[in-house]
């Protein structure tokens, strides 16, 4: 994960170290008249929860009990879910004031979220198919428990599919990140992913992230390209003892990448948009004035460009370090290395293609050389 630019997370907690929080919870959602034990067994009472189904809407005359597994004639509706669960002959169990057993499925990320997040947090994610019924019963047993718990945002994500197909081990159609990674470089995996809404379906296919790898040696070439022209130029700004201001053109770039980001990224991340349209300009314009400055320039012209170049660059390392194709850790190493980094992932990019082809940089060369003396 630390490859894609994906932060580590401050917890890692696991359920077997959290029991006391977890019978603590379901204690209180007895007391609350939410919950009722039956032989060794807790469940919830959906009947005395009102808003169970206002995540997902789903009403519980809806929900058709019974078509996949028995329906346990113990409960006292069809839909309630179980809390804690007696042990069973030969199963790990832990002791409770209902008997020794284990808890339920939903019951541990309730415990676990209260315990480091609070019971009132900014975000929830995870796949659609999640959304009923563990995210539904989430919401009621941790509002049954506290009255004030509250999740400002849920996130669910779309499935990944291969070739529009559903990925699945059965068919040979699953990949894993480390097999991906291995021919294609980590950020134009990255690059791949937020091509696509995260609310929507990822269908990966060679032919997408070939788009992706292209696209990914398109901005690290542009900013080596941009690192080299205004190293050239820096000194010359310096010494010429004046301030000089970007272009018109460039202010306006500028603007409209700022406001499109952020305009994008408050309407539920939509990350496929910034990625094909504001930052492309950008990086166009940036290449535009990469041409200019080989030509024949006056002066004040020609650093006007550069300080023009410069502001370009950082509009855009700004918005690539908050995509996480640019992260901190990349301004860590361009502190160190300078323009070494951005050559080190274009030679890393470089690197993949000739093993995905099946070559060496040995070979190329020499088919070059080859085609060079048989033009002769």
């Amino acid at each position: 994960m630390a490859d894609l630019q994906c932060l580590p997370p401050n917890e890692q907690p696991r359920v077997s170290d959290h029991m006391d929080q977890i019978r603590d919870m379901i204690q209180k959602i007895i007391n609350n008249d939410c919950a009722y034990t039956v032989d060794g067994d807790v469940y919830f009472s959906v009947d005395n929860f009102p808003n169970y189904g206002r995540l997902s809407g789903r009403k519980l005359e809806d929900n058709r009990a019974g078509e996949r597994i028995a329906v346990d004639s113990r409960k006292r509706n069809p839909a309630d879910f179980a809390l804690w669960k007696a042990a069973k002959q030969g199963e790990i169990s832990w002791a409770s004031p209902w008997g020794p057993g284990r808890p339920g499925w939903h019951i541990e990320c309730s415990a676990m979220s209260a315990t480091y997040l609070t019971e009132t947090f900014d975000i929830h994610g995870g796949g659609m198919d999640l959304t009923f019924p563990h995210h539904e019963n989430e919401i009621a047993q941790s509002c049954a428990a506290c009255p004030t718990s509250n999740i400002s945002y849920w996130m669910h994500n779309g499935f990944v599919t291969a070739n529009d197909e559903k990925m699945s081990k059965s068919i040979g159609n699953f990949f894993t990140i480390r097999e991906v990674t291995k021919l294609y470089h980590p950020l134009a995996l990255r690059h791949f992913l937020m091509g696509t809404h995260y609310r929507s379906p990822v269908n990966y296919s060679i032919a997408q992230i070939e788009i992706s790898s292209k696209a990914i040696f398109y901005i690290y070439q542009t900013l080596e390209d941009c690192g080299g022209a205004i190293s050239q130029f820096q000194e010359e700004i310096k010494t010429s003892g004046k301030k000089y201001s970007t272009t018109d053109d460039a202010q306006e770039c500028i603007k409209n990448l700022r406001s499109h980001f952020e305009e994008k990224m408050c309407d539920d991340l939509h990350t496929p948009t910034i990625l094909n349209a504001a930052l492309q300009v950008a990086l166009g314009s940036m290449n535009n004035i990469l041409k200019m400055l080989k030509k024949r320039l006056q002066k004040p012209q020609k650093l006007s460009n550069i300080e023009s170049l410069i502001g370009l660059e950082k509009e855009v390392r700004d918005v690539l370090d908050v995509l996480g194709l640019l992260s901190s850790s990349t301004y860590t190493a361009i502190l160190k290395l300078g323009a070494c980094y951005t050559v080190q992932v274009l030679t890393q990019l470089k690197e993949k293609a000739l093993k995905r082809a099946g070559l060496t940089e040995e070979n190329i060369l020499q088919r070059i050389e080859e085609r060079a003396l048989a033009r002769k």
